[in-house]
């Protein structure tokens, strides 16, 4: 492919799967390429695995505050909303909240869930399993992150199915299936942000053992989280960790129909699965693409970038990054970092943005592939994969399986 032909901007070019061929020209001829934008003011997309990290853990230089972490910078009205969510704050807003947050992202706390996440991940595949075919994504990979989400909110489980469905909303603002205009967006924002405040005033009254009583309890250095700030974190925590849970469990599903021989020997050695999950991260790499702006002017790979550019880094291209992983387009069960590859940046290159949830989303994985391969191991292909229309969020809509 020519560099003349690359477009990640455009979302069709998602659809029938991760447009490879051009973030591979782009990492071989362009590594930091200033991409066209409709607008007519260009952004730079950053490819490699090295640059993306260094950018991650620059936060000084590089910005999540000043236009937001995602590619497209709201509208001045929404800029300010958008600013007060974790994801689009700079030192020392962040650092502060991030302090009170990891109160609730204890080892303990996820410990606490691991063996009812465990019971239900076996409940679900035998569900499944008396049906004979069925939607993967829909009836299993959907279901489980929405559970522990539901549990480690607080939230009724009768509720899980609004969650599910007001962040198919908020993320699939690209694809017209989930969402038809900005005016749905927005109104999906409004409701999941009402549901928050009504359950953080339903458990500042009947508090329980999760994550919603524990944060809006928690306390740094006099510093608590206002009734603004636990809102604004549920949409945050509800979205990101359903979606993105689900759909690396979706693809790991289909990296393993599409590599019966990783399956088998999966299925023949459970010891491989830590490792297992960590391919499926790198091979899924669920959010696609950040952004940040350019506080300075400075440069990359000794490119010109001016103060105020925006800076878009792709963790779909850096996890095939050849220069860092052997044969980054085999899906291997059995890899691992040595001298010439580094670990996955499915969860953020490090620094202060690193996904606060990784470690609840492996948990997640392993426990269902445990359950999956113990029931069904054979599962089969029965139709073809529906995938969203994004650049941003790599998501499978549909794949329907069979039991032989």
């Amino acid at each position: 492919m020519e560099l003349s032909e690359v477009d990640v901007y455009n979302a069709d070019n998602f659809v029938a799967g991760v447009p490879h061929d051009m973030f591979e020209t782009l990492r071989r001829e362009a590594p930091v390429f200033e991409h066209p934008h409709p607008s007519g003011v260009p952004f730079w997309c950053v490819t490699r695995h090295e640059d993306l990290v260094a950018i991650n853990r620059d936060a000084a230089t590089w910005s999540s505050w000043r236009g937001g972490a995602l590619l497209e910078t709201p509208q001045a009205e929404q800029l300010e909303m958008t600013r007060m969510i974790m994801l689009n704050m700079d030192a020392p807003e962040h650092t502060k909240l991030r302090k009170v947050v990891n109160k609730g992202f204890t080892p303990k706390m996820i410990r606490g869930l691991m063996d009812h996440l465990a019971e239900e991940s076996r409940a679900i595949v035998e569900r499944v399993a008396e049906q004979g075919r069925f939607d993967f994504v829909e009836e299993v990979a959907a279901e489980l992150p929405l559970i522990a989400i539901a549990e480690f909110l607080g939230v009724p489980r009768e509720d899980r199915k609004i969650i599910f469905e007001l962040s198919n909303r908020l993320i699939g603002f690209e694809d017209p299936e989930f969402n038809t205009s900005a005016e749905d967006g927005a109104a999906a924002s409004a409701d999941m942000f009402a549901y928050a405040q009504e359950l953080a005033a339903h458990k500042r009254v009947h508090p329980g053992d999760d994550i919603a009583t524990t944060l809006l309890a928690a306390e740094v250095d006099g510093d608590r989280l206002a009734d603004m700030d636990f809102n604004l974190f549920f949409l945050l925590l509800a979205v990101a960790g359903n979606e993105t849970t689900r759909n690396a469990i979706s693809h790991g599903m289909l990296a393993l129909l599409e590599n019966p021989d990783e399956r088998r020997a999966l299925a023949a050695d459970p010891s491989l699965l830590d490792g297992a999950v960590e391919e499926i991260l790198r091979w899924a790499s669920p959010v696609m693409q950040f952004r940040r702006t350019a506080t300075r002017d400075t440069e990359i790979r000794g490119v010109p970038v001016a103060e105020g550019d925006r800076v878009v880094f792709w963790h779909i291209s850096a996890n095939r990054d050849e220069a860092v992983f052997d044969d980054p387009y085999t899906f291997d069960v059995r890899r691992s970092p040595n001298a010439h590859t580094a670990s996955h940046i499915a969860f953020g290159g490090g620094g202060p943005h690193f996904c606060l949830g990784a470690n609840l989303a492996r948990a997640e994985i392993k426990v269902l592939f445990e359950a999956l391969l113990a029931r069904l191991p054979d599962l089969e292909p029965a139709g073809p994969v529906r995938r969203l229309r994004s650049n941003f969020i790599n998501g499978i809509k549909e794949m329907q399986v069979a039991v032989p």
